[in-house]
């Protein structure tokens, strides 16, 4: 990818600072081309602070967007370095874009300046989760979409599904609805109804599965509403630290492996979520992301972005039947 990754300086809990000093690792460690959207005269300072003046192009963007911005409010913020970044990446003036900011706000934004795919509904986040059977399971949606409508979690699976095949090489991809229980027809009216619809799509579906399930293995794809995505994501992510933590106070492991067992559930090492459904790539990180999070999550919007993933989704999307 010739053209940079466009990142949110403003955006997140420890922005700018971190996020700074994450762009900085993702061009100086990684080779990624990189353009800092924020308030210029402080991101300039953070570079010159990293020793990094005039290794990264700053483009001034006057408004921060706060991290309690659940969205509309961040559509109306034309001069926000969210919205600065994306009509750069509108512009084909950057490949892909990474933000740590509030994800209500990155995904209303998103659709907003950047628009969703033909016969996308709504965009939804995809996290590649390790399982204890050595491979990865693909949860959809992490926390975009709050509230769908039953058909938009249909399409959610075959975003999931797709992108577990063009990302993650799995050949024919099983599918799984999370519920609160495996036997079909368990769960509230959503559920029920998504599952109806899933069952008349084309994508092997295996069934619902059950939160005991994510890390299993099962299923390649576990689809859910963004609500409970996010939940079920970060209840792993504080589960392992707490494990591990307890087996750490027990002297039940080596801490050399509880730490490689810790390193794969860290979003340092995932990066961030992928954002589908739109028209361009857009990849975002942990409110909380540090430096190393930052870094990842460039790496990650440029392969995918190398990969025209985002064209391919939309061209496998657009020859489905909508559910």
């Amino acid at each position: 990818m010739s053209r940079p990754v466009v990142v949110d300086a403003m955006g997140g809990d420890h922005g700018p600072a971190e996020v700074v000093r994450g762009a900085v690792e993702a061009w100086r460690d990684h080779g990624v081309p990189v353009v800092l959207v924020g308030r210029a005269g402080v991101v300039r300072g953070e570079l010159a602070r990293l020793g990094a003046a005039g290794e990264i192009d700053v483009a001034h963007a006057a408004d921060v967007v706060p991290m309690t911005e659940r969205g509309a409010g961040a559509v109306r913020m034309v001069r926000s370095s969210m919205s600065v970044g994306f009509d750069l990446l509108r512009e084909g003036a950057g490949g892909a874009f990474v933000s740590a900011g509030s994800t209500g706000a990155v995904v209303a934004c998103a659709a907003d300046r950047l628009g969703t795919a033909p016969a996308v509904l709504r965009p939804a986040l995809a996290v590649a989760l390790p399982t204890t059977a050595g491979g990865v399971t693909v949860l959809i949606d992490a926390g975009a979409t709050v509230d769908p409508m039953p058909e938009m979690i249909a399409q959610f699976a075959l975003l999931g599904a797709s992108y577990a095949q063009l990302v993650l090489g799995v050949a024919d991809p099983r599918v799984g609805l999370l519920s609160i229980g495996a036997e079909p027809g368990k769960g509230n009216r959503l559920t029920r109804r998504a599952e109806t619809l899933l069952r008349g799509l084309p994508l092997r579906f295996h069934g619902n599965v059950e939160g005991g399930d994510v890390l299993t293995g099962v299923v390649d794809v576990i689809v859910t509403d963004g609500f409970t995505g996010n939940v079920v994501l970060k209840n792993v992510e504080g589960t392992v630290r707490a494990t591990l933590a307890l087996a750490a106070a027990e002297g039940v492991a080596a801490p050399a492996g509880l730490g490689r067992v810790a390193a794969r559930y860290d979003p340092e090492t995932h990066g961030g979520a992928a954002l589908l459904g739109l028209t361009r790539t857009v990849v975002v990180a942990h409110g909380n992301s540090r430096a190393g999070t930052v870094a990842r999550a460039c790496v990650v919007a440029r392969d995918l972005a190398e990969g025209e993933v985002v064209a391919r989704l939309g061209d496998r999307l657009a020859v489905q039947p909508a559910p």
